[in-house]
């Protein structure tokens, strides 16, 4: 067991420590980085917005509900999701295009390295799935989700709600596992997984307690493996795919909507 660790974790770890090292040397940086600050404080400052004006609550406080509209829980999504958009993309985006030597491609974007690590995503998702499917047969989980509870209504609902689920979870996994793993990495290497869990863990403060537990290792697992590949994609592959297998198994318990 502790072999199994010190191969996918530490070893992974110290990797990704020297590469930190030598892009620091490629760069001359010998004194204070001033990303990490920048980075962190946009994280901060995205987090709070969202949790002000880019939840459901607002929008309902704004547009009350109207008894007449039968998607206006689908438009609250909506707010919802395009918040997180434009907190975990747009934003961010602005800020790397703002800094000085930064480009946005080394964001960990690209699909270069995804697709030869394919199979370890695969095998995460296969792994995982047994306690997805359990997980969505208690009590807790119910209460959840879907969070849409009127996606069985008709394909359209189904169709819209999924979507937008799944762009969310594309806007995190490039907030939390491109912009701030790479924005810090060359000043903390390795580290900056740790910092970015943090954050990570506390934004499913409100869900069942083991999810939120389950976002700490997540978040190091997807964050290790994003720092290796350079790239978000297979952490959205495992986000939407056990998002909407959840999903799907919450909606067939839920009465058929008219």
């Amino acid at each position: 067991m502790i072999k199994l660790f010190r191969r996918l974790f530490l070893d992974q770890w110290k990797a990704i420590d020297e590469e930190a090292r030598a892009e620091r040397e490629a760069e001359g940086r010998t004194g204070f980085d001033w990303r990490p600050v920048v980075i962190l404080i946009v994280v901060a400052v995205s987090l709070t917005l969202q949790e002000y004006y880019g939840q459901r609550p607002y929008f309902a406080q704004k547009w009350p509900r109207d008894l007449s509209d039968k998607y206006w829980d689908l438009k609250s999504f909506a707010w919802w999701t395009g918040f997180r958009f434009a907190g975990y993309v747009v934003l961010p985006v602005l800020v790397i295009l703002c800094m000085p030597g930064e480009r946005l491609r080394d964001y960990f974007i690209s699909f270069k390295d995804f697709f030869k690590k394919l199979k370890i995503y695969v095998g995460l998702f296969l792994l995982i799935l047994p306690v997805v499917l359990y997980a969505s047969t208690t009590r807790s989980f119910k209460h959840t989700y879907p969070f849409y509870r009127l996606a069985n209504r008709s394909t359209f609902d189904l169709l819209a709600w999924e979507g937008m689920y799944a762009l969310q979870f594309l806007s995190l996994e490039f907030f939390f596992r491109g912009f701030m793993l790479k924005g810090m990495r060359s000043a903390l290497g390795a580290q900056a997984i740790f910092v970015m869990i943090v954050p990570y863990c506390m934004i499913h403060y409100g869900k069942p307690l083991p999810e939120t537990l389950g976002a700490i290792f997540a978040g190091i697992i997807l964050g290790t493996l994003a720092m290796r590949t350079r790239s978000i994609w297979g952490g959205v592959l495992i986000h939407i795919g056990v998002a909407m297998t959840m999903d799907m198994m919450a909606l067939g318990s839920l009465p058929k909507r008219p």
